[in-house]
């Protein structure tokens, strides 16, 4: 599918600096928690680079399919434009700390491609590295879901758990509603609001129609990979 008119229609120019501030935000107050200074930090159809042009660590690479990427990436963000799982399959074994992907999986083909990114992202990944992921969810966004052209595959936050799991990973955070199902409207969302919905998980239930999984690779995996290579 060419995006081009489709996303410039969907994020408008005067919407970015609204989504910068809400992401930072948000890295500031959720996700950097599971981020340390010294960690390689992948961000997976990185978009606006909102993400990772706004979390602290060591290394920032952004892999996006499309060249837009590059002019979004804030200085210091190394950004890879290709497929996705040929991007992933040029990447060496072990070699990141943290993989982050927002609004993502839900655009892949089908869930065979959900399965062979997670299988690469494990693989990827350190043992103990963690893999974030915030997405809609379609057991609480049944209504919306399908609102978006380029929306292929329904996940809920128990089948993304299914999926997960059996890529070996193990859930160590998972809310199946966190952020409303969009933040793009017509009017500008002071960052004081975002501060203070983060700060009441009664709201984020109410209001919540995108889940947040936090899943780490065992650290044992090392230990596991060892032995067979014996």
């Amino acid at each position: 599918m060419n995006t081009d008119n489709l996303y410039e229609h969907r994020f408008p120019a005067h919407v970015h600096a609204q989504r910068a501030r809400l992401w930072q935000v948000l890295c500031r107050r959720v996700l950097q928690r599971f981020i340390r200074p010294e960690d390689v930090v992948i961000d997976l159809g990185a978009g606006m680079c909102e993400f990772i042009n706004h979390v602290q660590c060591k290394r920032k690479i952004a892999i996006d399919a499309h060249p837009r990427a590059r002019s979004f990436a804030a200085p210091g963000v190394h950004v890879i434009v290709g497929d996705v799982l040929q991007v992933l399959d040029r990447i060496g074994d072990a070699v990141t700390d943290v993989v982050f992907c927002s609004n993502f999986l839900e655009h892949l083909p089908d869930k065979k491609h959900v399965s062979r990114v997670l299988a690469e992202v494990y693989r990827i990944l350190v043992p103990g590295g963690r893999l974030l992921v915030i997405q809609p969810n379609i057991r609480v966004a049944y209504r919306e879901y399908w609102d978006f052209f380029d929306h292929y595959v329904p996940l809920s936050d128990r089948s993304l758990r299914e999926a997960v799991e059996a890529a070996g990973f193990e859930v160590i955070l998972l809310k199946p509603r966190f952020l409303p199902f969009t933040t793009v409207t017509r009017w500008p969302k002071p960052a004081w609001l975002f501060h203070l919905y983060l700060s009441l998980p009664p709201l984020q239930w109410l209001l919540g129609k995108q889940l947040l999984l936090v899943a780490a690779k065992p650290a044992r995996a090392e230990a596991a990979t060892a032995e067979t290579a014996a």
